[in-house]
């Protein structure tokens, strides 16, 4: 297990996308944390099977996948979930709309997308630990901030195209 795997005490849940409408997904604020169990180099898919945003393909060029892969690291993506003006939102409803983006719908979460050209991505777990709504954004920064400096980059999916 990496430096950052170990990092993740206090983070629960571990489930893949695919169980997650059946999952106990807390309705608080938080953050979470998508990671790919397997230590192989991954195969990327030419196209990506997410939804569109916004009018945008949510495909990126393989070779830039490639290039963005960060060898033996398997965290994946690192994302918050605040509450929202309605106070409606949290962890549950970010991290659907994340596993319904990923299947081809519709869906406000277009962060993170390049985890769906993973041809592995249906073996990919997400954990997460609730914070105050307050906290989620500080929490995420200094997640990325602590990955970028082990490992000179942000996470594979945490980066803009």
């Amino acid at each position: 297990m990496t430096k950052s795997a170990v990092e993740l005490n206090g983070f629960e849940g571990w489930v893949r996308f695919a169980d997650l409408p059946d999952a106990d997904v807390p309705r608080a604020p938080g953050v979470y944390v998508v990671m790919r169990p397997s230590a192989a180099l991954p195969t990327f898919l030419e196209t990506s099977p997410a939804g569109w945003h916004k009018g945008m393909d949510p495909t990126t060029a393989v070779d830039e996948l490639a290039r963005s892969w960060v060898p033996g690291e398997p965290i994946v993506y690192i994302g918050k979930a605040n509450m929202g003006r309605n106070s409606n939102r949290g962890l549950r409803k970010r991290l659907s709309e994340y596993r319904r983006f990923g299947a081809g719908a519709r869906a406000g979460h277009s962060g993170g997308r390049r985890i769906w050209q993973l041809a592995d991505s249906a073996d990919l777990l997400v954990g997460w630990r609730v914070t105050d709504d307050l906290d989620a954004r500080r929490v995420e920064r200094e997640m990325i901030a602590r990955f970028r400096a082990r490992h000179g980059v942000r996470p594979f999916a945490n980066r803009a195209d």
